[in-house]
């Protein structure tokens, strides 16, 4: 169990709270608030969890944390990593409607094949994936444009839970792998996290930022990049 915190108002919710289920790999996200008590945290348990799975098939532990922080619970903070991307590429500039893209986040990833078990967390509990198949839905009413916006949520969540395989067996081969040597006038990413942005909050927006192209070497794992002027 995790919190997002310090997200843009949406619906009056300022947080999300992360339950992840070790074993079948489901995922719950529940909106909620920075200034949560005990008390309410466990009132949102009995609503959220206990209600529908109980407390023991889930195997809860109260682990708070804070997102991308490297002491962070590894499967936890991934979690919380592909929930970011996926309201990244759907929330409004100023990123005060994220509420309404979590249940969808959600749904799909919940309906995504998981690296470890080969299954949906879906299939594993319940034998089967959902259907949202709009074959007999006009793709211009209010259930057909629902149903066209799942499946591109969970094209993202796809390709974000493949992303994170790659990068975990990146990480691991680290230490065998040589560090790749650029030459000016390639283009590569930059990370954001130290780009100072307009938007509201780090935690919704790209993660990655160009490409861009290195116009030197100034050091055995740095580079000098041609960015934008009005940075």
């Amino acid at each position: 169990m995790d919190f997002i915190t310090q997200l843009p108002l949406s619906n009056s919710f300022d947080s999300i709270l992360v339950v992840v289920d070790r074993f079948l790999k489901m995922e719950i996200f529940i909106p909620t608030y920075g200034t949560i008590t005990a008390l309410d945290l466990a009132q949102i348990i009995i609503s959220h969890v206990f209600s529908k799975h109980g407390l023991p098939q889930l195997k809860i532990s109260r682990d708070l944390s804070t997102s991308f922080h490297p002491e962070t619970d590894g499967q936890t903070e991934r979690v919380n990593q592909i929930l970011e991307q996926c309201l990244w590429m759907y929330v409004s500039y100023h990123q005060d409607d994220w509420y309404t893209y979590l249940p969808l986040a959600e749904f799909a990833y919940n309906n995504a094949e998981h690296s470890s078990t080969k299954q949906s967390p879906f299939f594993t509990i319940y034998g089967r994936n959902p259907s949202f198949d709009s074959i007999y839905i006009s793709q211009e009413s209010p259930a057909g444009k629902l149903s066209k916006k799942l499946q591109s949520v969970k094209q993202v969540v796809k390709e974000e839970l493949e992303s994170a395989v790659r990068r975990f067996k990146k990480y691991s081969d680290r230490n065998r792998a040589i560090p790749p040597d650029f030459q000016p006038v390639d283009k590569v990413w930059l990370a954001s996290k130290n780009i100072k942005t307009t938007r509201t909050t780090k935690k919704l927006s790209e993660r990655w930022l160009g490409r861009f192209e290195v116009l030197k070497k100034i050091g055995s794992h740095a580079y000098h990049l041609k960015l934008p002027q009005q940075w």
